[in-house]
């Protein structure tokens, strides 16, 4: 008897078993939870994280509008040294949250017949970060980035920037003029919602950048890059332009950091006010505040906020803050915190927008591309692309704040008192450069690039006594330490290859 209940229980235990597990997997699957992410919000990830707001440190600091003369963390083109703290943000940015979403996006959609337009935006968006990775560090990994997971490539092998730019012109091209306004439209999308003609705009856009960047290194292949984009058609009016709308969950990332505990660290470069200061620059009163009297980051109050042109003082480049501070004194000012400041109440908030490509910063190159004859019109049509570009540039402003509106008839009066002045070619090119400049504040990877190629506007290299590249400029920022540790057969290929891995080596097309 005992045998029969003991085989009875074990029957009884085995159907309870049997139908616990039945219910198991019904019971374990959440309700709620996607199954399949879509990829357009892996892309919309990706373009978030394309805000080019790491850049105090380095881009902006080397071409002197904006930086600290504070030491420790906020070392960089400050002091034209390396700072293994603050090298590796573009890496890690575009790397990690750009280049393995777009990656992801591109993989996902390959083969999607109705995903062929969000399959060209990510490549759009996948090659803009490849053109700052390699402006910044030069040779990088190119074809097998971002296949950690779906490649199982965890060494990335290192290509030429001499490589891998015509990869990003091929890219870009056949990206731009996939996209099918038949297509399926992805209005999820938070650059675009979706509009084909303005993402075939921004392709095209960057396709302009990408030739205009050979423009000294291959001519030829520059000049077809540039007819290719001008006949595609780019960004040419403001509606147009490529903007990140951050807001209080996705905030600025400049911002960010100049609302918080570095509210009284950065402060306008000398000569960038003294540029606008002196040709009665209306920009000036729309980017710029000085609190008068400051004598530290809690004295800098509304009650003593200063917004008038003439009043405006640039920190020395090179300072530190002794020496910031002696300057202050000398120039009556009394403290190196009365110096003049990006308005973080207008410009730079933590929900500011912040530009990938302009209608100025287009239009200026077009300026560039026809003096060159390399678009049509000749000196006419650069005259043209050049106001243009002015006036978009002054029009954007109240795009950050209302508080920065610039006035039609300041902007057209600026506008008439400097006209291209086409007497020669070098005369035409100085221009475009310094308007370029000015046009691409706060965007730091673009004003440093372009400095980089062109030369203009003509600064005076930091004289910190410290300077790791004494009376030159920093050309490109070092590899990441944690690259160098982890890759390193790769890495020591490409330092090789570029001639080293410091500050002074320039990238292939910086000639």
């Amino acid at each position: 008897m005992k045998k029969i209940f003991n085989l009875c229980l074990l029957a009884m235990s085995l159907m309870l078993i049997t139908s616990c597990d039945k219910g198991f997997d019904a019971l374990n699957t959440s309700k709620t939870a996607s199954t399949s992410l879509d990829p357009a919000l892996i892309l919309n990830n990706a373009v978030i994280n394309s805000s080019p707001t790491s850049s105090l440190n380095y881009e902006i600091a080397i071409v002197q509008q904006w930086f600290s003369s504070n030491s420790g963390v906020l070392v960089g083109g400050n002091y034209n040294q390396k700072n293994i703290t603050n090298t590796p943000a573009n890496w890690i940015n575009y790397y990690q949250n750009v280049i393995k979403y777009t990656n992801d996006v591109i993989i996902r959609t390959g083969s999607d017949p109705k995903k062929t337009n969000l399959n060209s935006m990510a490549r759009i968006v996948q090659a803009n970060a490849f053109i700052i990775l390699s402006d910044t560090y030069g040779d990088i990994p190119y074809t097998e980035a971002g296949a950690g997971y779906s490649g199982q490539v965890f060494f990335p092998k290192y290509e030429t920037q001499e490589s891998i730019y015509p990869k990003i012109i091929q890219e870009l091209t056949t990206a731009s003029a996939a996209l099918d306004p038949a297509g399926t439209i992805e209005t999820a999308d938070v650059l675009y919602a979706g509009n084909v003609a303005q993402w075939k705009k921004f392709g095209y856009s960057l396709l302009l950048r990408a030739g205009m960047r050979l423009s000294n290194a291959d001519a030829t292949q520059a000049q077809a890059a540039v007819a290719a984009a001008f006949a595609g058609g780019v960004i040419l009016v403001n509606a147009d332009n490529a903007v990140i709308k951050h807001d209080a969950n996705y905030v600025n990332g400049i911002g960010n950091t100049v609302n918080g505990t570095e509210s009284a660290n950065f402060y306008l470069g000398e000569p960038f006010v003294n540029a606008l200061k002196s040709s009665n620059d209306p920009r000036l009163s729309a980017i710029a505040v000085r609190y008068v009297g400051a004598t530290s980051g809690p004295d800098q109050k509304p009650a003593v906020a200063d917004k008038t042109p003439a009043n405006q003082f640039g920190m020395p480049v090179g300072s530190d803050d002794p020496s910031a501070q002696a300057a202050a004194v000398a120039a009556g000012l009394g403290s190196r915190y009365a110096f003049s400041q990006v308005d973080r109440t207008r410009l730079v908030k933590r929900t500011s927008p912040m530009f990938l490509v302009t209608a100025s910063q287009n239009n200026l190159m077009l300026a560039e591309a026809a003096i060159k004859g390399w678009v049509p019109g000749g000196s006419v049509a650069a005259s043209t692309y050049f106001t243009a570009g002015i006036k978009a540039h002054m029009d954007q402003m109240a795009t950050y704040d209302v508080g920065s509106t610039v006035l039609a008839a300041d902007r057209d009066a600026y506008a008439t008192a400097n006209p291209l002045d086409i007497s020669t070619t070098a005369a035409s090119l100085a221009q475009i450069g310094y308007q370029y400049w000015i046009s691409s504040f706060l965007n730091g990877p673009e004003a440093w690039a372009n400095f980089r190629r062109t030369g203009f506007p003509v600064l005076s290299a930091n004289p910190y006594p410290g300077s790791e590249v004494p009376g030159a400029f920093i050309n490109r920022i070092t590899y990441p330490p944690s690259e160098i540790l982890v890759n390193s057969a790769n890495v020591q290929t490409a330092i090789s290859n570029m001639g080293g891995d410091g500050l002074n080596i320039k990238v292939w097309w910086n000639k």
